[in-house]
């Protein structure tokens, strides 16, 4: 993974920048999973796909640049040179833009259960109340 910088965006406000890059990169199948609760580093994974690696790529470009706008960068990111899975992690968000075949093959939906799964609508965001303390 490629170190970049910290991070200055957090919780909901953070999550519905990611989501709203995402909805503008025409992401398919968004779902941010709460993991509030659960052992582990983040608070919450967003997991989209595109429908190839051209697609994956942009919509993690966008992701990074509209959340650059607010000097918030990704601690790491990984996958984006190839484009079929592309991590980057923000510390307390962590998204995964995946080739539908990949993301279907890993189901970290299923891996993270335990978690509070939300699928976002086109132009939905995260609101406060929606996440399960």
């Amino acid at each position: 993974m490629k170190k970049i910088h910290g991070k200055s965006l957090g919780g909901t406000e953070l999550v519905n920048r990611i989501i709203h890059a995402l909805q503008e990169a025409l992401a398919e199948a968004i779902v941010v999973i709460d993991l509030h609760g659960l052992p582990g580093a983040a608070d919450h994974f967003i997991i989209c796909q595109g429908d190839n690696t051209v697609h994956n790529r942009a919509c993690a470009d966008r992701v990074m640049e509209r959340l650059a706008l607010n000097g918030t960068r990704p601690w790491q990111h990984e996958g984006l040179d190839e484009g079929r899975w592309i991590l980057l992690d923000y510390s307390d968000v962590v998204v995964h833009v995946m080739l539908p075949e990949l993301r279907d093959y890993y189901n970290i939906e299923a891996l993270w259960a335990g978690g509070v799964v939300r699928r976002i609508e086109h132009d939905e965001a995260l609101s406060e109340r929606s996440r399960i303390p």
